[in-house]
């Protein structure tokens, strides 16, 4: 038995604003009329489309015109996700789409659960490509990282591709340990080299400061001197004048 229903914008693999489509009666009663997309099929309901039809495509032109700002702005957005995984790469758990929604929220675009198109949840570490339904005409995607650490994460987005023991079930060999553990080892020699010259680049900065600091001292005090000395001379010239007169 299905329940026939009339929508009131564009659904994927259902249909566009205005037709009207027969679903199971669990997808309209559990997302579609709760969610706003649809209405019952009835000759009431069908009427009050008709009637408010110019006032929804009004409506819906101006949440796409809103929707493909949010857009253009999104096309970089990064989701870091740190989750327990073993060396296999596989998670003590899963990514859902409430994390990944709010994932994408604390980055600064108020996303929901339902505008993060996932089919199943994610159980491995790694960098995945996920699809935000910002309209149902306007999607955008983001990239999202699952590490075991910040520092994995940093290490993936560099290079790519998962910080795995093996690539795959065929390629889980030493080898393959060892090429994961040469590519983070490149990567924290790299941190530390930078981190390094920064220290060494603050250290001279700080040096200089103190030999300029340390100078303008020395001439405050030459001049000083110079003032006292010339003050003890006019003194004494003082003195003798005194005692000649």
């Amino acid at each position: 038995m299905s329940t026939q229903i009339i929508l009131l914008e564009r659904v994927e693999n259902l249909g566009q604003m205005g037709d009207v489509v027969s679903v199971k009666p669990g997808f309209a009663r559990n997302f579609l009329l709760p969610q706003g997309k649809a209405l019952r099929a009835t000759k009431d309901n069908i009427a009050y489309f008709e009637s408010q039809k110019k006032t929804f495509e009004a409506e819906n032109l101006e949440r796409k015109k809103e929707a493909e700002a949010v857009a253009k702005k999104m096309n970089d957005v990064k989701v870091t996700i740190i989750r327990n995984a073993s060396e296999s790469g596989q998670l003590y758990g899963s990514v859902a789409a409430r994390d990944i929604a709010d994932g994408v929220t604390e980055s600064g675009y108020s996303v929901e659960k339902s505008q993060v198109n996932l089919n199943q949840n994610l159980k491995m570490i790694g960098l995945f490509p996920i699809e935000i339904v910002l309209h149902p005409e306007v999607k955008v995607s983001v990239t999202l990282n699952i590490a075991r650490s910040q520092e994995e994460a940093d290490i993936q987005e560099k290079t790519g591709k998962a910080l795995l023991a093996g690539s795959d079930d065929e390629d889980t060999t030493p080898t393959a340990a060892n090429d994961t553990e040469e590519t983070k080892s490149e990567f924290l020699e790299e941190t530390a080299l930078e981190a390094e010259k920064e220290a060494a680049e603050a250290q001279a900065a700080a040096d200089a400061e103190a030999e300029a600091k340390a100078a303008e001292k020395a001439e405050k005090k030459a001049a000083k001197d110079a003032a006292e000395a010339e003050a003890e001379a006019q003194s004494e010239d003082a003195t003798e004048e005194a005692k000649e007169a």
